[in-house]
């Protein structure tokens, strides 16, 4: 006869597989039970553990007709119409006496064969608002990522946009605007925030095909693939698609990356500022000078003009202010790489800059004052006079501009009226750092400790105290607070509890530069690292790059970081690329695998085509 497979025959015994098994003899008082206690005496050896016995897997296939004999079949040929004709009570009786007959190894079989028949896909059964609701407890996108490659009918619940947009949410990954996140230029140079192997990138490791050279007298090395036309990233179109760019782009923040540029000056040089812009990577060194790079890191230009070392700048859009030693202030066009102004009245060095629109800048100096200019008409509109010491940091929100002094004090400035609003006093030595966010100031201190404060009132909330030295590092963001000291230590404050979050033991010595965004902070030091810490958690993620001998600046995006360390009496500027792939982008989704229900060739192109522009495949995974 022939291969049958489909026969009701599945759960009869092959005739040479019958055998008489012996039902084991229980214990009885004239077959002595060794207890297991025995083995636990002292004097009583350790005996080997009993390995499991092998599974025999091949009790679970199912049966074959080739050894069937041709009576075998003619039986079951009248079996099953006899069964079809049972009622439900007979059938249970026929089976149960079957199975009566049957030894442990044949029921086995059987529980084997009947199980995946009894299964039932629940996302078939519940309807769709019930299936969404289980999904939206499932806060592992790998899972996801599987169950959506089970078949077509859960990849359809899959693609629905809410799971997403929650996952977004559990994961705090925001909706990206055109502009990757970048925020205002008012930040300062150590707070900008415009927003993978497992070691450490190191420049020896690092291959670049190209090596450019210009009249600045840089060293500079790009990677081939930013030498390109860049490609074009396919456009964010659904929280699917956000979730996969943003989690391939935090998964190369911990353990991936590249290195896509590496610049090395002729000269050594202090590297003073540091902004990254959507369209530029700018640099002041105390020699002077100011390169400006694209944001992939070729250098554009330099702008010469200043007499001696660059103290503070800031960008808005195509426009740069700086200034420096020389006491002057200088407006550039970024674009032509020309010098637009010079504002003359500082009558000492211009220790710090901020813009409040896009034609009005603030500068401080250590002449005691600031001033207020009006860039586009190249005029002083106010000069506020009232620190008794060098102005060395200021802030900007809105009509108000906070500043912090050497002469211990920080002011509360109106920008409309040229005024000074209140004095906060309360340090004990000089104020380095500040930070504002419009309901809240923070300064930083000599005297080691952070304090806290109302603009409105001029009231000191808190005094946060933890650092052993110099508080030169602050970022404010929400309700949180991230300080670095010389200690070589950064501490994560709340401001809802004024209390320490983490205390992070970072560097061996000074922490020269600190950012922080909602995921991660990223610190560097003058013991030549780089590091980058959960916010949440206080655990070191990875260090970036290889160590130097300093680093003087680092600043970081959304998907790039920037540094400015010293090597070899050398200044170097890397840029680190966390981007995902191009292709990756542009093929989120597998096709689905193939099961019982649905072969591989049940989906046509178009579906294909249409997981492949938003879905998110076992990438992930990797």
């Amino acid at each position: 006869m022939s291969s049958r497979p489909g026969r009701l025959s599945g759960t009869l015994r092959r005739p040479e597989a019958i055998t008489h098994s012996h039902p084991r003899p229980l214990p009885t008082p004239t077959r002595p039970i060794v207890s297991p206690l025995q083995n636990l005496l002292p004097s009583a050896p350790a005996s080997p553990p009993t390995p499991a016995p092998s599974p025999t897997p091949q009790i679970h296939r199912l049966p074959t007709w080739s050894t069937a004999s041709e009576n075998e079949d003619a039986f079951l040929r009248d079996a099953r119409p006899h069964f079809s004709r049972l009622d439900s009570q007979e059938r249970q009786r026929f089976l149960a006496e079957i199975l009566n007959l049957c030894d442990s190894q044949q029921l086995s079989f059987v529980l084997n064969y009947v199980s995946p028949r009894l299964k039932k896909d629940p996302f078939k059964s519940l309807p769709n608002e019930l299936c969404l609701r289980v999904i939206s407890f499932i806060d592992d996108p790998k899972t996801l990522a599987r169950a959506s490659q089970v078949s077509k009918h859960w990849h359809g619940l899959l693609s629905d946009d809410l799971t997403w947009k929650k996952l977004c949410e559990k994961h705090s990954y925001r909706r990206l605007s055109g502009t990757a996140g970048y925020s205002m230029s008012n930040q300062p140079h150590h707070h900008d925030s415009a927003l993978f192997s497992t070691n450490p990138i190191s420049p020896k490791e690092s291959t670049f095909a190209h090596a450019l050279s210009s009249t600045s007298g840089f060293t500079s090395e790009i990677s081939p693939q930013n030498m390109r036309a860049k490609r074009r990233r396919p456009k964010v179109t659904s929280y699917k698609s956000h979730f996969k760019q943003r989690y391939m782009v935090e998964t190369a923040w911990r353990t991936g990356g590249k290195a896509i540029a590496r610049h090395i000056t002729p000269d050594q040089g202090v590297v003073t500022s540091l902004h990254l812009t959507p369209e530029y990577i700018v640099i002041a060194l105390d020699n002077a000078k100011i390169h400006v790079f694209d944001a992939d890191g070729q250098l554009l230009r330099t702008l010469t003009g200043h007499v001696m070392g660059v103290w503070a700048m800031v960008p808005w859009g195509n426009t740069l202010v700086s200034g420096g030693c020389d006491r002057d202030v200088r407006v550039w066009d970024m674009e032509k790489g020309e010098c637009k102004a010079i504002l003359r009245g500082h009558t000492s060095t211009v220790r710090c800059l901020k813009m409040s629109d896009h034609k009005t800048a603030i500068s401080g100096s250590r002449d005691t004052t600031l001033r207020i200019w009006n860039i586009e008409k190249g005029v002083c509109l106010n000069v506020l006079v009232g620190h008794q010491a060098s102005v060395r940091c200021l802030e900007i929100h809105g009509d108000l501009v906070v500043s912090g002094s050497y002469d211990t004090t920080a002011k509360v400035w109106s920008i409309s009226k040229g005024t000074c609003l209140r004095t906060l006093s309360g340090h004990f030595s000089q104020i380095y750092a500040i930070a504002f966010d419009g309901n809240r100031i923070a300064t930083g201190s000599l005297d080691t400790s952070v304090r806290i404060w109302d603009p409105h009132t001029g009231n000191c909330l808190a005094v946060l105290q933890g650092h052993t030295s110099l508080v030169g590092q602050l970022q404010m963001r929400g309700n949180t607070l991230v300080t670095g000291g010389s200690d070589g230590s950064v501490r994560v404050w709340s401001l809802e509890k004024y209390a320490c979050v983490h205390r992070l033991a970072a560097h061996d010595n000074s922490v020269t530069s600190l950012q922080f965004d909602e995921t991660r902070i990223v610190s560097g030091g003058s013991d030549g690292r780089v590091k980058v810490w959960d916010l949440r958690t206080g655990q070191l993620v990875r260090e970036l790059s290889s160590p130097a001998d300093a680093v003087w600046r680092v600043a970081f995006e959304e998907e790039k970081a920037v540094i400015l360390a010293s090597r070899a009496t050398r200044t170097i500027m890397e840029v680190f690329s966390f981007s995902p792939p191009a292709d990756s982008l542009g093929e989120f989704y597998r096709a689905p695998r193939a099961t019982s229900e649905e072969p591989a060739g049940a989906m046509d192109s178009d579906q294909d085509a249409a997981m492949d522009e938003d879905g998110i495949s076992c990438e992930m995974e990797t």
